[in-house]
């Protein structure tokens, strides 16, 4: 695959203290395949999404080197643009989990090389209030997970710290009252946990929900009503078969729409893509087939 004009956006904490040596294995791949080749460097938070916004539309090609977090800014950086460019996603962060929905490898030479065949997806993206994101919106138990993660942990154990992070918060969440519209229909429930899925992995686990696909128009809705063991061995098992799944009795409700709203009793922190800036209420909105990415070939 050739391109003309390429834009490569790297954060300098990529790859735990390995960054010289993950632009090592990706520049040469990539810079034989572009013909004008801008690399930049991130410093702060924020610049990611500012540079994408800059140089996106006279780009033909945008590939992020970072971790969920930097991929989540260059998705808002790009998404506002009336011209688009393909964005390619090098997995240098704990979990990439983007980057495995599309069947990307997780070593950053072999994704440069995948690639190059230039296999592009038009992946759709939810839109919530006027922020993006690509992978999942949430409340309750996973907010609480991504506050409880210790950074030491994490550095150490990679995406082990995710688990000791749930281990710890598991328990401890007091459910939450909410009233969901979705599609001209409405529930008012408790829950745990609220998932707002386009991506098939968190903290790297796949999960188990068969009917997920980021090119369908829709965003898979999870609602986590209780926080005990029978419930979590529900979720784990679920191999759902209909688009919809809501018995009063389950501990776990499965629903799929394309314009969502959500308001809680109290205001609420939400996870975005496992950054955590945005509260309830929430208005949830697919943008179907809005970004070209590339992508692995088919599983």
């Amino acid at each position: 695959m050739k391109w003309k004009k390429g834009l490569l956006v790297y954060n300098q904490n990529a790859g735990g203290g390995k960054l010289e040596k993950n632009l090592g294995e990706c520049l040469p791949v990539l810079s034989c395949n572009i013909e004008e080749f801008l690399v930049i460097q991130t410093k702060e938070a924020g610049d990611a999404e500012r540079i994408c916004r800059e140089f996106g539309e006279d780009m033909d090609v945008v590939f992020v080197l970072g971790g969920d977090g930097t991929v989540h800014e260059c998705v808002n950086g790009l998404s506002v643009l009336n011209k688009r460019p393909a964005l390619g996603i090098l997995p240098g962060g704990t979990c990439n989990d983007f980057s495995r929905t599309l069947n990307l490898p997780q070593k950053i030479g072999k994704a440069a090389e995948e690639m190059m065949a230039g296999r592009i997806k038009e992946v759709d993206v939810g839109k919530a209030g006027d922020r993006y994101f690509l992978n999942f919106w949430g409340i309750g138990l996973i907010t609480d997970t991504s506050s409880n993660i210790d950074e030491h942990e994490k550095n150490l154990f990679g995406k082990i710290g995710y688990f000791l992070s749930a281990i710890r918060t598991l328990g401890d969440n007091e459910p939450f009252s909410f009233t969901m519209e979705y599609d001209g229909k409405t529930i008012e429930d408790e829950a745990i946990m609220i998932l707002v899925l386009n991506g098939k992995y968190i903290g790297t686990n796949l999960l188990p929900f068969p009917l997920i696909d980021s090119q369908d128009g829709v965003m898979d809705i999870v609602i986590l009503k209780k926080s005990n063991i029978a419930v979590f061995k529900e979720l784990l098992a679920m191999k759902r078969l209909a688009a919809e799944s809501a018995e009063p009795d389950s501990g776990v409700w499965y629903l799929q729409a394309s314009d969502i709203k959500i308001q809680t009793s109290q205001e609420m922190e939400a996870d975005t893509d496992g950054e955590i800036y945005l509260k309830t209420p929430a208005n949830i909105q697919v943008l179907q087939n809005h970004l070209p990415m590339l992508c692995g070939p088919e599983a």
